[in-house]
């Protein structure tokens, strides 16, 4: 019985120890209050930070410890509740879009995501790095749809336009240690050799030695194994009806609307949500959640929009048809011109 119940337990930690490799483990563990981390990967904290224990939350492993702060909130209480807490600032975040035709969506969660940025920190410029097949695919960011949707000025957003492959990945490495920049985008396409554990492994280091984000784009790529510990699937979702005051205008194309799918992540379970961006306030709001929100003030308060005139106590009747001509028979005599004004209207118009 001992013998079994020994097996039993090893098996569990080879599980487990599987799970953390793959980044599958669905707990999201917290740290006891006075506990330390222990994980032998992990550098140690510094004892005099102003954090209490209580505010920290394993994130890596099941045992690194890392502050609340150390995350992006996007905004959809879904999303960050799933990635436990939002997508890590310090890190390589991958941003898949398995086609082509998702560039466009891509591009646009990540132009949001350095909105969320720029917004909460620093207003530092953006360098965003890739090969020419990449700009000349996928085109360029529009410069007043950045400042419309994002908030990002036109001079804020650098490019760098890298002949190959290496030199792009070599650019990306020698930003991503840069404090002077928010983040840095590398946008590849297809699934390159040269992308691989090793380099996106020196990427990330670079990012969380630097504290700001790298953020990987992939244009119909693979996924395959990378140092990145949060990968999500983009593509674009329908928008709906620009919401008014009376309601959602049929016909009407509404906010951006994005559908996020959670590949890999190392304290989360896969996961599909619809986000809609909010250009005024500069957030994300999942659909779900927004159309639960809507229903309930409709419930809480049914009165009627426009409410009925004061002016008299009863309603007007409703009018019966109206015509503008006669059905039947001529017109009266008395509607008909008289001789003067027939000669007056045929008579030439004077100029002058």
């Amino acid at each position: 019985m001992a013998t079994s119940a020994v097996a039993r337990e090893t098996v569990f930690a080879l599980r487990r120890q599987i799970a953390k490799i793959e980044g599958t483990l669905p707990e999201r563990l917290q740290a006891p209050a006075g506990a330390a981390p222990v994980d032998a990967d992990v550098t140690p904290r510094d004892p005099t930070a102003d954090v209490t224990p209580g505010d920290l939350t394993i994130v890596r492993r099941g045992l690194a410890v890392a502050p609340p702060d150390a995350f992006l909130r996007t905004g959809a209480e879904g999303l960050d509740a799933a990635l436990s807490g939002g997508l890590p600032k310090a890190a390589l975040s991958e941003i898949h879009g398995a086609a082509t035709r998702d560039a466009g969506a891509v591009a646009g969660f990540a132009l949001s995501l350095v909105s969320l940025i720029l917004k909460q920190g620093p207003r530092l410029p953006v360098l965003w790095i890739g090969t020419a097949e990449i700009f000349r695919e996928a085109g360029f960011p529009y410069a007043r749809g950045l400042h419309r949707l994002f908030g990002i000025e036109p001079e804020q957003l650098l490019f760098s336009e890298a002949p190959r492959l290496l030199d792009a990945l070599w650019t990306a490495e020698e930003a991503a240690r840069m404090t002077a920049l928010a983040a840095v985008i590398l946008e590849i396409r297809g699934s390159p050799q040269r992308l691989d554990l090793t380099a996106t492994r020196r990427l990330h280091a670079r990012a969380r030695s630097a504290g700001r984000p790298v953020f990987l784009l992939r244009q119909a790529g693979e996924p395959e194994p990378t140092a990145a510990p949060v990968r999500l699937v983009l593509s674009a979702a329908p928008s709906a009806p620009r919401e008014t005051i009376a309601g959602p205008l049929a016909g009407s194309i509404g906010r951006p609307a994005f559908t996020v799918s959670i590949g890999k992540s190392r304290t989360a379970l896969p996961g599909q949500f619809t986000l809609e961006w909010n250009p005024d306030e500069r957030s994300f709001e999942e659909r779900r959640a927004k159309e639960g929100r809507a229903r309930q003030e409709r419930a809480a308060n049914p009165v009627a929009v426009v409410s009925a005139s004061r002016r008299g106590k009863n309603p007007a009747p409703a009018s019966g048809a109206v015509l503008a001509f006669p059905t039947v028979g001529s017109p009266a005599a008395g509607d008909q011109p008289s001789p003067g004004e027939r000669a007056a209207h045929r008579r030439p118009r004077r100029a002058g």
